[in-house]
């Protein structure tokens, strides 16, 4: 059985459980599952689909939330320990500053790419020194100007608009 078969096989069995709506899992709940669905699943792709489905943000968040786990019926099924909770926070919390540590590092590629047709547009410099000071083979400046120039207008066609500014100072008089 593959992983997406057992997964889908899980939801159409146990939808109380594994639908939609991510809930903490009971402990020790792949022996309630062979239980009930003798010979359906072998114990490794249970496995691996529990390990997968325990380490997705949404389950983990589920758990941030959740005051008891669930049993495949999705009854109630014991406590929820403030040491499994701390845990998720704790994970979610790296991936969270992974995100922003990779968010920060695309956006700085995007300032110094946009800055290069910024600098390239304001220069005194011969093309073939702006090419030397910023190491680019000068027959590639074209083709990467016309990029970063496309990708400036796809990022501001995404951009919000600026909030409007607001003078206090009333009407301009009439000249």
């Amino acid at each position: 059985m593959s992983l997406n078969a057992c997964t889908r096989e899980l939801r159409q069995r146990f939808p109380a459980l594994f639908g939609d709506q991510a809930k903490p899992i009971k402990l020790r709940i792949q022996a309630d599952i062979q239980e009930r669905a003798p010979g359906v699943f072998s114990k490794k792709i249970l496995s691996i689909f529990l390990h997968r489905h325990t380490t997705q943000t949404a389950y983990l968040v589920a758990l941030t939330k959740a005051k008891e786990r669930f049993d495949l019926d999705g009854q109630p099924a014991g406590e929820l320990t403030d040491e499994h909770r701390a845990a998720a926070r704790e994970e979610l919390d790296r991936r969270r500053a992974i995100v922003q540590e990779r968010r920060a590092a695309e956006d700085d590629v995007r300032r110094q790419r946009f800055a290069l047709v910024h600098d390239f547009e304001r220069t005194t410099l011969t093309r073939a020194n702006f090419c030397a000071l910023k190491g680019i083979p000068e027959g590639e400046l074209d083709t990467l100007l016309a990029t970063i120039r496309a990708e400036i207008a796809e990022w501001e066609a995404k951009r919000p608009p600026a909030p409007a500014r607001r003078d206090d100072r009333g009407p301009r008089p009439e000249r």
